[in-house]
């Protein structure tokens, strides 16, 4: 019997068990339909419900009525779960501001329109069209500038918004509503939409309101495309300009966002430009230094299926960019397209003036907070940080132009900059700034660099020349690529909005090469005429001897003084044969500015006085060089004669000639050498006639090539050390002069 039972008992467990399976697969299943039914119910009833609200007539009385309360829930309840798709939001957006049902039911609907995706531009245009009309009360108005403010980043076009940028700005004399729409328009304005009767009226605004922060934030972006037009000064530090308007919909938002797993605001608060509190002065030290990853303002699960935008994180290779060129969007952080060659490459072809603002504000805001709120200097000069400011330098040599932030966070640092934090990544920067006028140059760059300057060591006053050489020679490049052939306005620089004459930039390039030679000057004499700092200020002015040739500039200036005579008479070689080669070069562009005004009859304003200054160092040149008449007078170097007795040196006057030049002089004891073998006593002397003509072509040949052109250019036919210095001088004043 027992055996028998077995079987039957293990049937019946298994029947059970399989029954058991059975009924929690029909229970899943029904209730699985029986969301999907309610599922569907819930979409009819939000279908119906937009139905309802793009059919009902003005008027429809909103007291107990069962119908539209079964809607407005409907709505709500979508879109504060989901958020409404955009054809939703079009009618609802028209259906509360028409004010077809009155004043709360209209508050209510704006109040949940919490949009999933994008929003139409179309409707907030006539949505701001609806303005115009007198019933809408002022807190209904404010509450809608308000909500175009807080979805601003998910409209999907704005240039049509940007095209009634003027019927907006009408409104800013409204003073309830003047907070809200200079928000909205510092979100639109573009260089364009600066107008000098639009700065006006804001200053007019700013006399009855008082320096409002609203007014101060727009009238500084105003001045950050056309700084001609805005003149009033800005403080340094302003507060918060615009408060917290999207209060309303942002826990809304938030809760679409966590149940559509999107992170479409992820960047909320720096797209919009408001935050709830500003963040502490006192942060983590180079909590922001680094570049962020690129991403897209929007998913793209939370993108239409008919978008054809292209974010800009999925971009590999060159031909992607080229082939997606106007699909391109801009990334929610711009501070990421310094970190991608390929989006730097987008940024140079579309030069798109607001993606520079919103590049210039992040790049402001990142340099001030890590190195001027900052009291920890050990920190600031961490490997991050260098890495960083090389690829701020590194990505403004490849678009060929500083950045407007970078350049306003310099005139800053340099007043608490010691000179050695961070030099060559702060000297790289101050290159790429671009030209500053005349008016400015002196108290933002020449005043703090000229007291570092005199305080610092030999290798910094170095490197200073050498960045304020690199800054001139970027100045003249920028010149001769944006200047017109037939015109004197130039543009400088195509991102920067400094508009400035011929006469202007030539003002700025003076006043800079007079002050480096005034540095120069003071500092070869505290640095004891050292040869390195002599060989970097040459360098400097084998840039300005060829400004008028290589660069088209209408303007020359000669090396002053005190550093032209020192490395006339300087120890080392290099320094006399760059010093011929300068000479050489300013001869040349002095006879081709002489000639094209006599030729093409232009006003090239070169004065007498350069080309006598340049006759000067020329005749100087010979008579210490070739004509052995140093030191004498009409020589263009005079010393008195109780001085040269004094200094008790053995014919003074033959001291700097090529053979007995200290530069020279172990030259000519090796040629000497070559020529008379056989002679035991050392006499210079005797290099002379046919011997002075080969000794110069032996230092020919020994890659002496500014001395070879200073010499073949300005001593024609001078082939020995006699002649007349009238016929010397002659031959120089004609050179250039006639």
């Amino acid at each position: 019997m027992a055996s028998k039972s077995d079987p039957s008992r293990l049937e019946l467990s298994c029947s059970s068990e399989n029954d058991t399976t059975g009924c929690s697969r029909s229970l899943r299943s029904s209730r699985v339909a029986e969301e999907q039914k309610k599922r569907g119910e819930a979409g009819e009833s939000f279908q119906s419900a937009l139905s309802y609200f793009s059919r009902v007539k003005a008027g429809t009385p909103w007291r107990s009525n069962d119908v539209l309360e079964r809607h407005l829930a409907a709505v709500e309840r979508v879109a504060l779960s989901q958020g409404l798709p955009p054809e939703a939001v079009s009618i609802l957006l028209e259906f509360s501001l028409s004010l077809r049902m009155g004043y709360v039911i209209s508050t209510r609907v704006l109040k949940f329109l919490v949009p999933a995706s994008t929003v139409p531009q179309e409707a907030v245009l006539r949505g701001i069209s609806w303005l115009c009309v007198d019933k809408m009360p002022m807190s209904m108005q404010v509450l809608f500038i308000r909500w175009v403010i807080t979805m601003f980043d998910l409209i999907d076009s704005k240039d049509k918004l940007r095209a009634v940028y003027g019927f907006i700005f009408s409104f800013v004399t409204q003073e309830t509503m003047c907070p809200y729409i200079c928000h909205l328009l510092y979100l639109l304005t573009r260089k364009e939409n600066v107008r000098l009767h639009r700065v006006r009226k804001l200053l007019e605004l700013q006399g009855k309101m008082g320096r409002q922060p609203f007014l101060l934030h727009l009238l500084s972006l105003y001045k950050i495309f056309c700084p001609d037009l805005v003149i009033v000064s800005m403080p340094a530090r302003m507060k918060s300009g615009f408060r917290n308007h999207n209060s309303t919909w942002k826990s809304a938002l938030a809760a679409v966002q966590r149940s559509s797993r999107s992170k479409l605001w992820s960047d909320l608060q720096l797209s919009t430009g408001v935050h709830q509190r500003p963040a502490a002065r006192k942060r983590k030290l180079n909590g922001c230094i680094s570049i962020p990853p690129v991403s897209s303002t929007l998913h793209s699960s939370s993108r239409p299926p008919s978008s054809r935008v292209f974010p800009l994180e999925q971009l590999r290779t060159f031909p992607q960019l080229l082939e997606n060129l106007h699909q391109i969007e801009l990334p929610a952080q711009m501070g990421s397209m310094l970190g991608s060659s390929l989006a730097l490459h987008f940024l140079d072809c579309m030069r798109d003036s607001c993606a520079f603002l919103r590049l210039n504000y992040w790049l402001g805001s990142t340099l001030h907070e890590e190195f001027l709120f900052h009291k920890d200097t050990v920190a600031q000069d961490a490997p991050e940080v260098i890495q960083f400011l090389d690829t701020l330098i590194s990505v403004q040599h490849f678009l060929q132009e500083g950045f407007t932030a970078t350049e306003l966070f310099l005139y800053k640092f340099l007043r608490v900059w010691d000179g050695s934090l961070l030099r060559p990544q702060v000297l790289g920067l101050l290159s790429d700034i671009p030209v500053v006028p005349c008016s400015r140059i002196k108290p933002c760059l020449f005043e703090p660099l000229m007291q570092l300057f005199f305080t610092s060591s030999l290798f910094f006053k170095c490197s200073v020349v050498e960045c304020l050489n690199s800054m001139l020679q970027k100045w003249l490049t920028w010149h001769s690529v944006y200047a017109f052939e037939d015109e004197l306005d130039i543009s400088v620089t195509s991102q920067t909005p400094l508009n400035m004459t011929l006469s202007g930039l030539m003002d700025s390039v003076m006043a800079l090469v007079q002050f480096v030679g005034r540095i120069s000057t003071i500092g070869l004499q505290l640095e004891q005429y050292h040869p390195l700092l002599l060989n970097f200020t040459l360098d400097f002015y084998e840039t300005v001897s060829d400004m008028f040739l290589k660069y088209g500039m209408p303007l020359v200036v000669l090396p002053p003084a005190g550093v032209f005579y020192p490395a006339l008479h300087a120890t080392e070689p290099v320094s006399v044969d760059k010093l011929c080669h300068i000479m050489y070069r300013y001869r040349t562009n002095l006879i081709s500015a002489k000639s094209q005004e006599q030729d093409e009859k232009k006003p090239i304003e070169i004065s007498r006085k350069t080309y006598c200054q340049f006759n000067h160092y020329v005749v100087s040149m010979v008579s210490c060089l070739w004509n052995s008449r140093a030191f004498q007078a009409g020589t263009g170097l005079e010393v008195g004669a109780d001085v040269l007795s004094r200094s008790r040196v053995p014919e003074h006057w033959a001291r700097f000639s090529l053979i007995h030049h200290p530069a020279f002089l172990a030259y000519a004891i090796d040629f000497h050498q070559n020529c008379w073998p056989e002679k035991m006593t050392m006499d210079l002397g005797s290099i002379k006639g046919k011997y002075w003509d080969w000794f110069v072509e032996f230092l020919f040949c020994q890659d002496f090539h500014g001395l070879k052109e200073f010499v073949q250019s300005s001593m024609n036919r001078r082939t020995s050390a006699q002649g007349s210095k009238q016929n010397s001088n002659r031959s120089q004043e004609d050179a250039v002069a006639s």
